[in-house]
């Protein structure tokens, strides 16, 4: 280390004692020493008197004439020239590569990007991975795909049932349940999920919980026997596709062997479809919304299908269980006359009203009996003393049953194979299903039945009833859920507990979807009859089955929402 520092802080120190001592003596001289300092280590102004003339601009150096242009000079050396050289070449290569780098980079590949990319799917499970409506991921990789891989090459096209071959059918969903072992708590699958609650509105005998359904030698398994559940006797179960796959119009098969005996009665195993706007099983999503499929603002859409005390036809001649009232329904909450600005999910006509909008159901099977299955569509608002038109087209025998004062029904009681049961039979699989085509005017529904067609509703059964001032109600144009269940209820019939061998079984060896192959239209949230939004908004009544009903308090079951304003009721639409 350099002990200039310390000198310099000793020579400091002596100066400014003495410049001290002079001060006191008055002295004019200045400080001596610190001239001594100055003369030792400051450095003049001129930097010749410190070896740097060559600083000056009037002293030449060695090296100017290199920056020194002489025209006369250099006319030896200087013989013009071009920039197109190998290195002018190479210079401007590497400028034009590294340009179109940047360009491409910045602009090129995010517009290619936008241009080739891959839409998601949104046909019920969609997006990477499977994820599902209901932003569900299956829990192991597999066989998620709409079309199961073990679906046979020769099941995926049809002919019409009802059309022959002026319709093709192509697939468009399956599951062959051929996995043993699945299971469908919420988030197992990407399309079905098992329901956890007790189906209260047709009081169910049973508690409907997701343990009791599974896949088992390659076909789906959907148990009822007495058991302890939340203080009922019985355990049955539910599933169904709500908000992960459906669809609108076609063709679904599913094969089926029916659980139980085929001389024993009161088993309730049902397949069957829902309008996605209402889950089964969650009451204050269907409330005004079941079993409603209409698209008129008349009375129709009416709270009792009623207006003022009118029409005479609606007020008699009904349910007698209701004092013969038609209608106990609390009004499509979702119809055509709902009022501007109140909650509807859409679209809008031509003419600013909303589209009717609501929660069909159309019946696959239901077990009706000894022997037989009840096929069936579920209306509202209802024909005068529930009398749709069986016209010419619908010559049939139908269902004595033929509904209340909460739906109308048109129904026909078909016999099964009987072979295709549990017990008693070889338990083989019979095919049961529905083809239909969704509107007005040329629309139909035909259910199948051990692979035959049973019959055929076409869209004349169901037009409009001048008796109570109803306009045509359409086959279901909404975006249509699977369900299956197996369960029993004394509403449905006698249940002769005594004999029937419990635990039970129904086994679906699989289900298929098809649909025209110029009309194919999957997913539950399609841009004409969206549910997305709605659902989403009002989610904790498709998820709450405890709530019963869209009104009043949660002490009384209620979701406390109100129902939007009808300008056919009482206080109409504000001005």
């Amino acid at each position: 280390m350099s002990s200039y520092p310390f000198q310099l802080r000793q020579q400091n120190n002596a100066s400014s004692a003495t410049s001290l001592l002079e001060s006191t003596a008055g002295s004019t001289r200045g400080f001596k020493e610190t001239d001594s300092i100055s003369n030792k280590f400051s450095l003049s102004a001129d930097p010749a008197a410190w070896g740097s003339s060559n600083l000056y601009s009037n002293v030449p150096e060695a090296d100017d004439a290199l920056h020194n242009p002489d025209a006369k000079r250099d006319r030896t050396v200087d013989h013009g020239g071009t920039m197109f050289t190998a290195r002018g070449l190479m210079n401007l290569g590497c400028l034009a590569f590294l340009a179109i780098g940047l360009v491409t980079l910045f602009a090129g590949y995010p517009l290619t990007t936008y241009f080739l990319k891959n839409g998601f799917s949104n046909f019920g499970g969609f997006n990477i991975g499977g994820i599902n409506a209901s932003g569900q991921i299956p829990e192991m990789a597999g066989n998620w795909a709409l079309i199961d891989i073990a679906t046979p090459k020769d099941a995926y096209s049809r002919k019409s049932y009802t059309k022959g071959k002026k319709v093709n059918y192509q697939l468009v969903f399956s599951d062959e349940f051929n996995v043993d072992g699945r299971t469908f708590y919420p988030g197992d699958d990407p399309y079905w999920e098992a329901v956890d609650l007790h189906y209260w509105a047709t009081n169910n005998m049973e508690w409907y919980d997701p343990q009791a359904i599974t896949t088992k030698n390659g076909a789906l398994e959907i148990k009822l026997e007495r058991k302890e559940t939340w203080d009922l006797h019985y355990q049955g179960g539910m599933m169904s596709t709500w908000n992960k796959f459906c669809f609108t119009g076609g063709l679904v098969e599913t094969a089926v062997t029916l659980p139980g005996p085929n001389n024993v009665q009161g088993l309730w195993p049902a397949i069957w479809m829902m309008g996605n706007l209402g889950r089964a099983g969650y009451g204050a999503s269907l409330d005004g919304m079941w079993p409603y499929t209409y698209d008129s603002c008349d009375v129709g859409t009416a709270p009792n299908q009623t207006v003022g005390g009118l029409p005479v036809a609606a007020l008699s001649g009904g349910d007698p269980s209701a004092n013969d009232a038609l209608s106990f329904l609390p009004g499509q909450r979702l119809s055509r006359c709902t009022c501007p600005g109140e909650e509807h999910p859409g679209p809008v006509h031509a003419d600013g009203t909303y589209v009717g909008r609501a929660a069909p159901e159309i019946d696959f099977f239901e077990a009706q009996g000894v022997g037989h299955v009840s096929q069936s569509g579920q209306w509202a608002p209802f024909n005068a003393g529930y009398d749709w038109f069986n016209t010419s087209d619908n010559l049939l025998h139908l269902n004595s049953y033929k509904g209340g004062a909460f739906q109308q029904a048109t129904s026909v009681v078909t016999a099964t194979n009987q072979d295709c049961y549990e017990v008693g039979g070889n338990q083989c699989f019979a095919i049961y299903g529905v083809e239909y085509k969704p509107g007005f005017d040329d629309a139909y529904m035909t259910w199948i039945n051990d692979g035959k067609p049973a019959w055929t509703l076409f869209s004349g059964g169901l037009a409009a009833d001048t008796r109570v001032e109803i306009g045509a109600r359409p086959v279901p144009l909404e975006p249509m859920y699977l369900i299956m269940n197996l369960g029993q209820s004394k509403n449905f019939g006698f249940v002769d507990e005594e004999n029937l061998p419990y635990p039970v079984t129904m086994r679906v060896d699989y289900i298929r979807v098809y649909q025209p192959e110029d009309e194919v239209n999957v997913g539950c949230d399609p841009k004409d009859f969206p549910t997305a939004a709605y659902i989403n908004k009002f989610a904790e009544a498709y998820t709450n089955p405890n709530l019963t009903i869209w009104t009043g308090t949660k002490a009384v079951g209620g979701f406390g929402q109100k129902i939007p304003r009808n300008k056919l009721v009482a206080g109409g639409c504000p001005a």
